[in-house]
């Protein structure tokens, strides 16, 4: 695995050999609150789960992220979200300016989890730490390094290539389509910050790989076959680990994508799917994990294998809907960091989120090309957990609703005037 690591160009900053801070003998006996990146709408399901436990909560807000509204947001710091060395400082300032000693410090991002396990040597002094620390968070991190433990844990995960230099690209001889993607997220650029692109031929592909080289290096681009997903294709496992022995887990299924290649789940529901627990469990124990993490498995009905595509080392989309099924992750997670015992649970199945109004946007899409009827959306709506909207936290979903509905109207004044009727239309 040494030589693996070596491949990521990341600084590494962590020399610990500790886990959670709980060894830190400066840290109070006591439990207290918890602070929270806040970057995307994982971090309001984390937000509420502990707000509602009554634990004090305290998030670092990019500004973009509905969470900031919560009721159960006690305060909120501007996020340097491009600047790592002023997130550091941040962190340690608040820390030290308001006795934060002891609080759990959660991510809600790829970004989040690398910087806190970049940084742990010197944030556990603080914090307890929800987070790996590099040598094992890396693994879920970068995808060259996943799909390689996958391979020596005996884990099926789709054939993928790495090229160096435009030269390979020009040699390379998969059967297409393929798609190309990048090997983690850690940029800020386009293609860090992308998910995949089809190329149908190789002219396709070599015309994708020069006009992405211009964002990102050779170094973290792969490409890899295309596996045809649908319906009963897209599958999760979830889980709360310690030293790669599985305490709690859940199942789920990607209903709804917001977009049909490549996108995101946006309808998932909690099912019961043993055929990827072995292979989850396989990968996790290979990397000694601990934490939260989720596993994204695609079938391949070519070979009716269960493949890898992803690895996320910190709380995930769809991670609000866990409690409803019987597993509360982030308020496990807070149990675990401050060294309480944790009862071994199984989240049921047949509970549903949703991401409202991005799935109300896939649907029109789907409905209007003939794959999904109103009748069969509008049924899957009933007792659905939206992932903004709760009686208890209106605001949130209030704010997302309205800014929303402001976006709608200005694409709907271009139709009106005529000025960009393309746009609207692409959209809905």
């Amino acid at each position: 695995m040494n030589a693996l690591s070596n491949r990521i160009s990341i600084n590494i900053h962590n020399d610990t050999k500790s886990f959670m801070g709980i060894s830190n003998e400066d840290m109070p006996l006591k439990p207290r609150g918890a602070v929270v990146f806040a970057t995307s709408y994982t971090a309001l399901a984390i937000v509420r789960s502990l707000g509602r436990h009554g634990i004090p909560v305290w998030i670092l807000d990019d500004g973009q992220s509905p969470t900031r509204f919560s009721r159960y947001v006690l305060r909120s710091f501007p996020l340097p979200v491009e600047n790592e060395n002023q997130q550091i400082k941040l962190l340690l300032e608040i820390a030290q300016k308001y006795d934060l000693h002891g609080w759990t410090l959660f991510p809600d991002s790829d970004k989040g989890a690398t910087l806190i396990a970049n940084y742990y040597n010197v944030l556990e002094k603080y914090y307890r730490l929800t987070t790996p620390t590099w040598d094992v968070l890396q693994w879920a991190v970068d995808k060259r390094l996943t799909y390689s433990l996958a391979a020596e844990a005996g884990v099926a995960y789709p054939y993928t290539f790495y090229p160096k230099n435009r030269e390979d690209v020009e040699k390379f001889s998969g059967q297409f389509p393929m798609i190309m993607k990048p090997a983690h997220h850690l940029g800020h650029d386009a293609f860090s910050n992308g998910r995949a692109w089809r190329a149908k031929d190789r002219d396709e592909l070599l015309s994708l790989y020069d006009e992405m080289n211009g964002f990102a290096h050779s170094s973290v681009m792969m490409i890899q076959e295309m596996i045809l997903n649908g319906a009963d294709t897209q599958f999760s496992y979830a889980a709360l680990c310690k030293d790669g022995s599985v305490l709690a887990d859940i199942f789920a299924e990607r209903k709804r994508l917001n977009s049909p290649e490549f996108g995101v789940g946006v309808y998932v529901e909690t099912i019961e799917k043993p055929e990827i627990e072995g292979s989850a469990k396989k990968w996790l124990e290979k990397n000694n994990y601990t934490g939260l993490v989720e596993i994204d498995f695609i079938f391949d009905r070519r070979d009716g294998l269960y493949k890898i595509l992803d690895v996320n080392a910190r709380a995930w989309g769809w991670i609000a809907m866990c409690a409803s099924a019987g597993v509360d992750f982030p308020f496990l997670m807070w149990k675990q960091a401050h060294g309480e015992p944790i009862s071994p649970v199984r989240g049921r199945a047949g509970a549903r989120w949703v991401r409202t109004l991005i799935d109300f946007e896939a649907s029109v899409h789907a409905i209007l090309a003939g794959s999904l009827s109103l009748r069969q959306y509008l049924a899957s709506l009933k007792g659905v957990r939206h992932e903004t909207y709760v009686l208890d936290d209106l605001k949130p979903a209030l704010m997302e609703f309205g800014q929303f509905a402001k976006s709608a109207f200005r694409k709907l004044w271009k139709v009106v005037s005529g000025r960009d009727a393309g746009a609207f239309y692409s959209k809905f």
